[in-house]
């Protein structure tokens, strides 16, 4: 039973408490609340159109699953104009943390692909459209162009990219409608923001050649947009999830990390 005005749950006799889901269970929890909680631990978003129920299980309950979550020291966060619910990882300078996700980088094929789909994102928004779409030969044959020739041969390359395009599709950050054929979702809006977007871009077009920002589509230099400094912006890209002793986190080689924003692992970045 939740406490309305605390959000907390009230303690129930061992006598009177029948709810139990399973042999020795102690949790005071309904199946449909532990599940929604079990799976904000265990993927990087909960998005509202793919999980219409978990979604109106979290906002009734929102209280309660933040209190749990809060008792693991991490965050709720939760988007609602997007449709979005994501959690990071508490990080304090006067109490002793310990962290419990994990910072996984996107290699660099995924950033390559996630700077080309924000920039398609941002140009469709900000000529009012709602949705922003793309085929896969286009993302390639943008993409290629930022690779250096040690990355190895077209295939292989192709091979990353379609790679790239299946972890994100895979978080939600983008959907396949049809073969090849795929929706930016707006929660990209929150992975990169316009500020390390554009700081991507600049690194793009100083170090690998890129097409962003390219002067011929924009004279003046600027065709990624204005930043909104209210925009979420926490660092590079990275997912958070539950440590894995077994996980092995890939690492990808390339330039001076230095040099090269967001390619790199960087702890306490996006959720």
């Amino acid at each position: 039973m939740t406490d309305d005005v605390t959000g907390f749950i009230a303690p129930v006799a061992m006598e009177n408490d029948l709810g139990q889901l399973f042999p020795g269970d102690r949790g005071v929890l309904d199946h449909d609340v532990r599940r929604v909680l079990v799976r904000l631990l265990q993927r990087r978003f909960l998005l509202k159109e793919r999980s219409g129920d978990d979604w109106r299980v979290l906002l009734d309950n929102q209280q309660v699953i933040e209190s749990r979550l809060g008792d693991l020291f991490v965050r709720l966060e939760v988007d609602h104009e997007r449709g979005v619910a994501y959690k990071s990882q508490v990080r304090s300078d006067e109490l002793e943390v310990p962290i419990l996700l994990r910072d996984d980088a996107y290699t660099r094929a995924e950033t390559l692909v996630l700077v080309h789909l924000r920039t398609l994102f941002q140009r469709e928004s900000s000529t009012g459209e709602q949705s922003a779409r793309v085929d896969v030969e286009e993302i390639e044959q943008t993409v290629l162009t930022y690779f250096a020739e040690s990355d190895g041969d077209t295939a292989r390359r192709q091979k990353a990219i379609r790679g790239a395009l299946a972890r994100l599709r895979n978080e939600g950050i983008v959907e396949e409608e049809s073969e090849g054929r795929y929706r930016i979702s707006p929660i990209i809006e929150i992975v990169l923001s316009s500020e390390r977007l554009r700081e991507l871009a600049a690194w793009l077009r100083d170090n690998a050649g890129g097409r962003v920002g390219d002067a011929e589509d924009d004279p003046d230099g600027d065709e990624l947009g204005e930043v909104d400094e209210s925009e979420f912006d926490s660092g590079p890209p990275t997912t958070q999830g539950p440590p894995d002793d077994d996980a092995v986190q890939e690492r990808d080689e390339g330039p001076d990390p230095e040099t090269q924003p967001m390619l790199g692992d960087v702890e306490g970045a996006t959720p």
